[in-house]
């Protein structure tokens, strides 16, 4: 399959449209999911939202599993257009919605965060019950935990690769990346999602979380400070950023991964593109696209062409395992 350099039309060239069209205003039909809920090893559960090949005459011989981003969930916009790109290609699908993101609140008092990758590990280990081949792919947070599980697992990642998509890989300046002005539009809106869920939280737990000024907290430091951090067993905000982030373990990848970040996502600072030679590890950096957007005029989406692409590549006959370059052959750096 050949690969695909990314050209906006002219109008998407600005960065802020490009997210605004691609993450709210696309429309795709909802996908054929059928919900299975798995138990996790600490007693919670998670929600798979399974979409099957289109050619149902034959059993799927490959499963991706996809990962959303921030307070996102299955039935985003380019979780729908990424769902209808692989089961039309033949692959089974399951959008893996994270704690307390499937519309009910998980049964602990804390639900997830950009660095756990325990519940990555679980659901990938339900799928390969089912599937000799499953692959990963991430969106933003959801990228973080891809690409942070591969590294954490190298050789023994039960994922035979993963494609991401707008990674913060440095979660402490992009955090302050996301504070700008010009990004608040999008701040505004996670951190309504965010307080309503603490709000519920505690409503379901009394006593274990001080709502006092919560309608007030406005920023992802102040949130992570009082919350994210101390239910996850960090010590504060920027110890939660800093050993949540994917960028230490880059270079212990070893099954092939995709990384790709647009020069002009708002929301991610120059370190969330690392510098590594990792050989098992591509990195694109197209001019355009903004954060999870990748418009296109028509048809699939950049980040589905790629993906695709991606797939085809890793899971080509004969191709070497064991060798990166036969899945990451060249770093495509669009200027």
């Amino acid at each position: 399959m050949p690969r695909h350099a990314y050209s906006p039309p002219l109008l998407l060239r600005n960065a802020h449209l490009n997210t605004i069209v691609g993450g709210r205003l696309r429309r795709v039909p909802p996908p054929a999911y059928t919900r299975e809920r798995i138990d996790t090893p600490d007693s919670d559960f998670l929600d798979l939202d399974w979409a099957y090949a289109e050619d149902s005459h034959h059993r799927a011989q490959h499963a991706v599993i996809i990962g959303h981003g921030l307070e996102g969930n299955s039935d985003k916009p380019y979780i729908r257009g990424m769902v209808r790109a692989l089961t039309g290609a033949g692959y089974d699908v399951v959008a893996w919605n994270f704690r307390g993101c499937s519309g009910e609140p998980n049964r602990h008092v804390h639900f997830y965060h950009s660095g756990s990758t325990d519940d990555v590990e679980t659901v990938l280990s339900h799928v390969r019950t089912r599937y000799d081949h499953a692959a990963l792919v991430g969106f933003s947070l959801g990228g973080n935990k891809v690409l942070k599980y591969l590294g954490e697992q190298g050789h023994e990642s039960l994922a035979d690769g993963g494609v991401t998509f707008s990674v913060p890989c440095d979660l402490t300046t992009s955090s302050d990346v996301i504070e700008r002005r010009e990004n608040r539009i999008y701040l505004k809106r996670f951190m309504r999602s965010l307080r309503e869920k603490v709000a519920e939280k505690a409503t379901l737990f009394p006593g274990y979380l001080d709502t006092k000024g919560l309608e007030n907290i406005a920023s992802i430091r102040e949130f992570d400070d009082r919350y994210t951090a101390p239910l996850h067993g960090f010590r504060d905000a920027l110890d939660y950023w800093d050993k949540a982030s994917c960028k230490h373990v880059l270079e212990d990848i070893r099954r092939p991964a995709l990384l790709i970040n647009a020069q002009d996502d708002s929301f991610l600072s120059p370190s969330c593109t690392p510098d590594t030679d990792n050989s098992w590890l591509e990195i694109d950096t197209p001019r355009y696209g903004g954060h999870i957007g990748f418009v296109t005029r028509r048809g699939l989406y950049y980040t589905e062409r790629r993906t695709l692409e991606f797939l085809a590549r890793i899971w080509s006959p004969g191709r070497d395992a064991e060798d990166p370059a036969a899945a990451c052959p060249t770093r495509l750096l669009n200027t």
